[in-house]
């Protein structure tokens, strides 16, 4: 026993010696795993141990084994600090748990270092002088941040990167916190579908310990899809199933268009889900995606997709029953709104839409919080889905309050007055929904806005939020733009929708292009006086220009010039119709221009300066003049769309307008204006549009005259189709010239003037194509249609055919007035009275043409597109005319951009 003490005592000298060694080393401490211990001062030189010890005697017990002595304790005599800069020493001792006085280990050093390293401010950390206890803690600090820079990034801009960006200006620099840094940046590239990206992060030494760290990016390509594969299907190939996929693969006629050809996660996952739907509305309820598998190419440019399927068998509907709790919905009328047989294929949405309706149909009996659960009983032997139909007891609610927040400009009270139900008032889901789309149809709130509904203090009780988010409803706009009809547009407008917050509207505007000029002001109160009447006024002033046809040219004919005001109120009858009635008190004049239409607008001949039918025409000369029009005018309106855009629902307008209330014109004018509006789903939305019109005239047309009974300005000119070009169907004038033997100049130029009718009819059925999120946000609205419709019923105005048309001469200067004449010469004018010939110059003359004036259709197809442009509205049409009539004007494209549409 003595022998092994003496030999353990030597060891442990060893060791001592080997530790003091370390310890007096310039190298860092590291934790020892070895126990250290304290040998006597007088040990001899160690003795190497044998490797096993000697088996005991038999017959006595083992020899116990030596425990290991505890590690040896010295004192700090005093701890120095070298190498800070910006830190005090107090600091970097307090860091460490070191103090003068206090004894230490080598394990508690080791501790004092990984502490220090842990504070994230030091790039190096020695500790000297272990042997002697003055301890000496050497530091090399982290330097200062001085900016952050990025560089090579093009598609991700700055403000997208930066906030992701943790470092920070006058914050210590880490590589730790630059690693996570690369790889945050890397991940929002991931993102984009940028796989190849790459990120090195650069630094820039400064002086004072900073840096500048820079981030060099390589963004690399769009990683693409560029293979869908789909194992386990067998009922539906891969093609269809990736229909349904949100992912598309890369490639294509126009694989350029495509925004989804490239690689997601997310959209992965809502890929699977959406073939879960897909194969539950096929019947597969067993359905499931065994493996989703994403491989990277070795280029790192493209994805290679895999999905393992299991379709499992097609299950029909077993039986179909209903258990309901409440007694005002009773089992039958569970299943009649359910609407679904037992037979059919198993389908998913289809439950899944029943207990939409279900739901609907218990909140409009007052049950807010209706409980209806669809459950299932599988019958995997007969392929069956057995189906119940649980609607659980649920106490009738009342409506305990209604919020309203987010509105900062719009007064509450122009909300509240919305909903159609009030504070106390029974639950009805019908009249949640109504309120829902009146708020939307005031136009100054986002799209997707939603009444919310939340328990109230009681399980009877429901509280209704309005979380608006406002959106501008003031604009003010200098815009131009280009017309097919009126070519460059100019308008300057100031309105405001929403003015003062109190849902009135105030707008002027000031419009100008090369037909049209106008001035107009006006305001609309749709709660005059706070209550459910609507009181309106405005004022204008109003320059129409309007033009015939040269061969293809546009050239100015007569000019309207309307001045006056009008003044409208109306008021709701029920939910949905309303009555209003307006009055329109307006002179108008109409002017040819004397230069082009008038014998001797110089007033230098023998004869007053009068419109010449020659050079304008018998119908027009007669419209010449100025008339008072004091007109009243009465509506009805029935309304029951779902919003702005409408998605859902119809509008109907009647209205009667009798001229004659005073003024110089007399006639009634009938119109009637239809719409319906059918949601297919998917953001498929048709609609069916139609209207008509007719004019009475209530007096006879002026003695002496050929013109119809109703002015030119007050018919019916263009009933909006499409593939015709403005005012291009309806009644018109055609003069066809001739020949100088004679005859007509089929192929020549041709003048056109429309006339415009008394009766008019246009239908339009048009579907509108879902778009993507991307292009919606930007308002992008394209749609499929066909137009069919029609102008007619106007007086044959009296025609000219004239062989020859005889004008002064130069050198004639006494008789400088134009006549027609049967012969060539000019010798003699029409009513026989004779002339100079020499004083005359003849040239061919023409034959005037009166046609369209008949109610068959015109019909016409074709595709558009609506956008908000930054420009202003724009639209786009390509129509082709299938159905038309001699002297239509036709017009296969056609836009409008700056004005409304």
């Amino acid at each position: 026993m003595i022998s092994k003490s003496k030999s353990f005592s030597r060891r442990a000298g060893a060791l001592f010696l080997v530790g003091t060694v370390l310890g007096g080393s310039a190298a860092p401490l590291l934790a020892q795993d070895a126990p250290q211990a304290q040998p006597a001062p007088s040990a001899p030189a160690p003795q190497p141990a044998p490797a096993t010890p000697a088996p005991a005697p038999a017959g006595q017990p083992p020899e116990a084994a030596i425990p290991a002595p505890p590690p040896a304790e010295r004192i700090i005599r005093s701890i120095a600090v070298r190498g800070n800069q910006r830190l005090e020493p107090e600091t970097i001792r307090a860091y460490a748990n070191l103090s003068p006085g206090q004894t230490y280990t080598a394990q508690s050093l080791d501790q004092a270092l990984k502490d220090l390293y842990a504070t994230q401010l030091f790039a190096d950390v020695t500790i000297a002088g272990a042997d002697t206890g003055n301890l000496v803690i050497a530091v090399r600090e982290n330097p200062v941040i001085n900016r952050i820079i990025l560089e090579g990034n093009k598609r991700l801009k700055d403000d997208k990167i930066t906030p992701e960006i943790k470092l920070a200006p006058r914050q210590i620099f880490t590589r730790s916190a630059v690693r996570a840094d690369v790889d945050r940046i890397l991940e929002l590239y991931r993102r984009q579908g940028r796989f190849a990206a790459r990120v090195d992060p650069k630094i820039v030494q400064l002086d004072q310990n900073r840096v500048d760290v820079v981030f060099e990016i390589y963004e690399g390509d769009l990683a693409k899809v560029r293979a869908i594969n789909i194992l386990g299907n067998t009922h539906y190939s891969d093609e269809r199933l990736r229909k349904e996929m949100y992912t598309r693969q890369t490639g294509g006629l126009l694989g350029f268009l495509k925004s989804n050809d490239t690689y997601d996660p997310d959209r992965l996952a809502a890929d699977q889900q959406k073939l879960r739907a897909f194969y539950l509305t096929e019947g597969y309820a067993d359905f499931r995606v065994v493996q989703a598998l994403a491989e990277l190419t070795p280029d790192r440019r493209d994805f290679v997709i895999t999905y393992v399927v299991e379709e499992g068998p097609r299950y029909r509907f077993g039986t179909v029953e209903a258990d309901s709790a409440l007694r005002d919905f009773p089992n039958a009328q569970v299943l009649q709104v359910a609407k679904i047989k037992p037979g059919g294929w198993f389908d998913a949405k289809q439950v899944e839409d029943a207990v939409t309706n279900l739901n609907e149909a218990a909140g409009n009996l007052g049950y807010a919080f209706a409980d209806i659960n669809p459950a299932y009983n599988r019958d995997a032997e007969k392929r069956v889905m057995n189906l119940t139909i649980r609607v659980a007891p649920t106490p009738r609610v009342y409506v305990e309050r209604i919020d309203v927040t987010g509105n900062t400009t719009t007064r509450d009270k122009v909300i509240r007055r919305e909903f159609r139900l009030n504070e106390g008032d029974a639950f009805n889901a019908l009249k949640v929904k109504r309120s829902q789309d009146r708020i939307q149809s005031l136009g100054f709130f986002q799209e997707k806005f939603e009444v919310k509904q939340s328990e109230g203090s009681a399980p009877d009780r429901v509280v209704l939020t309005a979380n608006v988010e406002e959106k501008p409803t003031g604009q003010l706009s200098l815009s131009g733009g280009y017309s097919s009809l009126e070519r460059f547009v100019v308008q300057l407008a100031v309105s405001q929708n929403n003015f003062m917050g109190k849902g009135q509207a105030l707008n002027a505007s000031v419009n100008w292009s090369v037909y049209s000029k106008s001035v107009e002001l006006g305001l609309v109160d749709p709660y005059f006086l706070d209550k459910s009447i609507l009181v309106g006024a405005n004022v204008f002033r109003r320059d129409y220009r309007s033009f015939n046809f040269v061969g293809n040219n546009r050239n100015t004919t007569y000019s309207q010039t309307s001045t006056g005001g009008a003044i409208r109120m109306g008021f709701p009858i029920t939910e949905y119709w309303s009555f209003g009635g307006r009055y329109t008190l307006s002179n108008d004049k109409i002017s040819l221009d004397k230069a082009s239409f008038y014998t001797d607008p110089d007033g230098t001949g023998p004869l007053p300066a009068k419109c010449d039918p020659i050079k304008a025409g018998r119908y027009l000369c007669d419209e010449i003049g100025t008339k008072l029009t004091s007109l009243i005018g009465l509506s009805t309106i029935y309304d029951d769309t779902d919003g702005i855009r409408p998605t859902r629902g119809q509008r109907l307008t009647l209205s009667e307008d009798f001229a004659g209330l005073g003024g110089d014109v007399r006639y009634l004018r009938s119109r009637i204006d239809a719409t319906k509006y059918h949601s297919l789903g998917g953001g498929w939305v048709v609609s069916a549009h139609g209207e008509g019109g007719y004019i009475h005239p209530l007096r006879k047309a002026p003695e002496g005259s050929e013109s119809d009974a109703v002015r030119i300005t007050d018919r019916f000119f263009d009933p909006g189709l499409r593939g015709f070009d403005i005012r291009g169907i309806g009644p018109r004038i055609q003069r066809v010239p001739y020949n100088t033997d004679g005859t007509l100049n089929l192929d020549e130029a041709r003048i056109t003037d429309a006339l415009g009718g008394r009766a008019y009819y246009m239908g339009r059925l048009e579907l509108e194509f879902p778009v993507s999120s991307g292009l919606k946000s930007l308002g992008l609205r394209p749609s499929a249609f066909i137009d069919v419709g029609s102008l007619w019923n106007v007086r044959q105005p009296s025609l000219l055919d004239v062989k020859f048309i005889c004008s002064p001469t130069a050198t004639n200067t006494t008789n400088l007035i134009s006549f027609t004449s049967p012969v060539s010469n000019c010798s003699v004018d029409d009513a026989g009275a004779p002339h100079t010939p020499a004083d005359f110059a003849s040239s061919p003359g023409f034959k005037e043409f009166f046609l369209g004036n008949s109610a068959k259709p015109r019909l016409s197809v074709g595709v558009g597109v609506n956008w908000v442009s930054p420009f202003g509205p724009l639209r786009i049409d390509v129509a082709k005319a299938l159905l038309h009539q001699r002297g239509d004007d036709t017009k296969l494209f056609s836009f409008n951009v700056g004005t409304q549409f």
